[in-house]
C-alpha cells in the first residue's frame, strides 16, 4: 500500500494495489493535469515514508498506460485514476512485465542476497536508452524512481540528463521521503506534489485493504492510531515488538540533544535481537523526525543542509548494519549522536 512497506509478502505492494484512500485531492490534481493534455513530464511526489506516494505513482502510471489518449472519452469522463485490475496494463504492471514502465529502485545484490544500499548509477543510466527507444502501443514511456533519496550524486546527475531533455510523451514520477533535501536542479525541473499524513480512519482502511484483515480488529486500530498518518508504519506496527519500540524512540527524541545513555543502551538491547522489520520501524521513525526538520524556509538553508547530511549518514549506517549483519547497539548510539548534532540550534 505504500512506498516503504515491510517485508511480509502477505502485504500488497504498490504496483499490485488497486484501492486507494485519503488522497482524493492529490489524485484529482494528477487526473486534471492529464485530462488537460499538458501534463508536466516530471513530478516530484514527496512526503513522509509510508503514506502512499509509490501507490499514487503506480496509480497514475497504470491509468496513463491503460488510457494513452488524454482526450479520449474514457479519460475525459473519469473522476479518479482507478483502473480495473483485470485491465491488461494493470496486469502487466502488477507482474512487472510492462515494457513501457521503468522502475528504478534498490535491487538485490546476487552475491549477498540483500538489497544494495543505493540505487546503482548503472540502473539509472538505463533511463537514457529507455526514453530514447520507441514506445509501445500507447506511445507513452513512464519511469518511477522509488525513491530519489536512494540515489547517489552520480545517479542523480544521470537522471538529470533525462529531466533536462525529455522526449515527447515521457513521464517521470520521482518519489521522495524528504523533497527538501533533493538537488535544486532536480526540484526545479519537476512539478511538486506533496502528500500529508493520512487521517487515522484512512490508515485503518488502507491496512485492512492491504492485508485482508478486518478493519475492526483491535490490533489494526491500535497500529493505525500509533502510525502518525502512515499506512506503511501501521503495517510495521502490526508486529508487536515494533509497536513496543515506538515509545522508547519517542522518549529519546524528546530528550534531544542530550538523550539518556541508559535509555540508549536499553533501546540498543531491544533492537539487538529483533526481526529486520523492527529495525526498519526504528529507521522509519528517525527519517520522519529528520523529514520534519527539512520543511523550513530558505532562511534556514545552513540548518537544512546539516539535517540533509545527517539523513545521508544515518541511512547509510543503517543499510550497512542490515547488509553486513552488524551489531545494532552501536548503530543506535551513532544515530542519536548525529541526531543530537542536527537538533542543536
Amino acid at each position: 500500500m505504500s512506498d516503504d512497506d515491510g517485508d511480509d509478502r502477505d502485504v500488497l505492494l504498490p504496483r499490485e494495489t488497486s484501492v486507494f484512500f485519503g488522497r482524493a485531492e492529490a489524485e484529482r490534481t494528477l487526473l486534471e493535469s492529464y485530462q488537460s493534455g499538458r501534463i508536466p513530464h516530471a513530478w516530484l511526489i514527496g512526503g513522509p515514508p509510508g503514506i502512499g506516494k509509490a501507490t499514487l505513482a503506480y496509480r497514475l502510471a497504470r491509468f496513463v498506460l491503460a488510457h494513452p489518449d488524454p482526450k479520449s472519452a474514457a479519460v475525459q469522463k473519469a473522476t479518479s485514476l482507478a483502473v480495473d485490475p483485470e485491465n491488461p496494463a494493470a496486469r502487466r504492471i502488477a507482474a512487472q512485465a510492462q515494457g513501457d514502465l521503468l522502475v528504478l529502485e534498490r535491487t538485490i545484490n546476487e552475491q549477498t542476497g540483500k538489497l544494495y544500499t543505493v540505487i546503482r548509477v548503472d540502473d539509472v543510466r538505463r533511463s537514457v536508452p529507455f526514453f530514447g527507444s520507441t514506445a509501445g502501443e500507447g506511445g507513452w514511456r513512464i519511469a518511477i524512481v522509488d525513491a530519489v533519496d536512494d540515489l547517489q550524486r552520480e545517479g542523480a546527475n544521470a537522471l538529470l540528463k533525462v529531466l533536462e531533455e525529455p522526449p515527447p510523451r515521457a513521464l517521470l514520477l520521482l518519489i521522495s521521503h524528504a523533497p527538501g533535501r533533493e538537488l535544486p536542479t532536480i526540484r526545479s525541473r519537476c512539478r511538486r506534489l506533496l502528500l500529508r499524513p493520512l487521517a487515522a480512519e484512512d490508515v485503518v482502511r488502507a491496512v485492512a485493504a492491504s492485508t485482508g484483515r478486518d478493519a475492526g480488529e483491535t490490533e489494526v486500530k491500535e497500529a493505525a492510531a500509533a502510525a502518525d498518518g502512515s499506512a506503511g508504519r501501521a503495517l510495521r506496527f502490526l508486529d508487536g515488538p515494533a509497536l513496543a519500540l515506538r515509545q522508547r524512540v519517542l522518549d529519546l527524541f524528546a530528550q534531544l540533544p542530550d538523550p539518556d545513555p541508559r535509555a540508549l543502551h536499553a533501546l540498543g538491547d531491544a533492537l539487538g535481537g529483533s526481526e529486520p522489520q523492527t529495525l526498519h520501524a526504528f529507521m522509519d521513525m528517525v527519517n520522519v523526525w529528520l523529514s520534519s526538520r527539512l520543511d523550513g524556509d530558505s532562511a534556514q538553508t545552513p540548518r537544512m543542509a546539516r539535517v540533509a547530511t545527517t539523513w545521508d549518514k544515518v541511512n547509510r549506517a543503517a543499510r550497512d548494519v542490515e547488509t553486513y549483519n552488524l551489531e545494532r547497539k552501536p548503530l543506535v548510539f551513532a544515530v542519536f549522536g548525529l541526531l543530537a548534532e542536527a537538533a542543536r540550534p
